[in-house]
């Protein structure tokens, strides 16, 4: 073999080396990088735990409400459905652990909403559970004897960074909804909407002005609605700047019909299962 033969080799076997020492390097550092989770692909996220509409088919639907908000800062539980069994069972579905919820926050007195919370809680009662003021003293009694914190939510309130109630609202039927920032925008959360979807939206833009509402989501109270209703109601939404809707739970079908009729792609499904990802704010 020539001088010039025996450099070729040499070459052609270094330039094999390399790359096997390459592509070693790679797949180490893929072995050692944990694989990003649904929860980890945007700083902030809602999971719908519970729901009777349905996104997931591995998780079990059921009527009432339940969503988990992760955010850097805090993993909160808004609403348990109405049954915890449920609930619990969804959330190891999600790969999402009770343990991990340091805040829970009811919306409104009924079973579908507050049901799952006694069982919950006896899962991980190192949380704090704040429900509204005009709740017996029954149920903060039940919440102590499990060994939780709770706090009375009257008027409107920062709960912790980036997310906000709207405070006890409505008259016969006493409910709090949820206001996430987020860089797109306010997200507003219902358990019901009982005192009114328009009015929550109205008072999340006072809580929380010269912001734009970038998406209302959760039960909107609406099921057996006239449709002169809903399109006085969906006028409204345009009203005030609502840029995407996602209703579910007691919204009801011809609701979701009319509004996915008018707001097309910016129409969000929703159901048990939905996972929604945003952007931390920015400002």
């Amino acid at each position: 073999m020539n001088k010039n033969m025996l450099v070729t080799c040499f070459k052609i076997c270094l330039f094999i080396l390399v790359m096997i020492l390459g592509i070693g390097h790679v797949f180490s550092r893929a072995q050692s990088e944990p694989a990003q989770s649904i929860r980890d692909n945007e700083k902030i996220s809602i999971v719908v735990i519970y729901d009777n509409y349905q996104i997931n088919p591995d998780l079990t639907p059921g009527w009432g409400f339940s969503c988990v908000l992760k955010t850097p800062q805090n993993e909160i539980l808004f609403d348990t459905g109405g049954n915890s069994s449920i609930l619990l069972a969804n959330l190891r579905k999600m790969a999402l652990s009770a343990n991990e919820i340091d805040l829970v926050i009811i919306s409104h007195i009924h079973g579908d909403h507050l049901g799952g919370l006694n069982g919950f809680l006896k899962k991980n009662n190192k949380v704090r559970v704040y429900i509204p003021g005009s709740f017996p003293n029954s149920v903060s009694e039940e919440i102590k004897s499990c060994g939780a914190d709770y706090s009375k939510v009257n008027g409107s309130m920062q709960i912790c960074e980036k997310v906000y109630t709207t405070g006890e609202m409505g008259i016969s039927i006493k409910e709090q909804s949820l206001i996430l920032d987020t860089d797109q925008g306010l997200v507003i959360i219902t358990g019901c909407a009982h005192p009114g979807i328009v009015e929550i939206i109205k008072q999340s833009q006072q809580i929380l002005p010269n912001r734009k509402i970038y998406l209302v989501m959760g039960g909107f109270h609406l099921s057996g609605a006239s449709d002169s209703k809903l399109t006085s109601i969906i006028r409204e939404f345009r009203n005030n700047g609502v840029q995407k809707v996602a209703p579910s739970h007691c919204s009801g079908d011809r609701c979701r019909e009319l509004f996915k009729n008018e707001y097309q792609t910016d129409f969000i499904e929703s159901g048990v299962g939905k996972i929604f990802n945003f952007q931390e704010p920015n400002r």
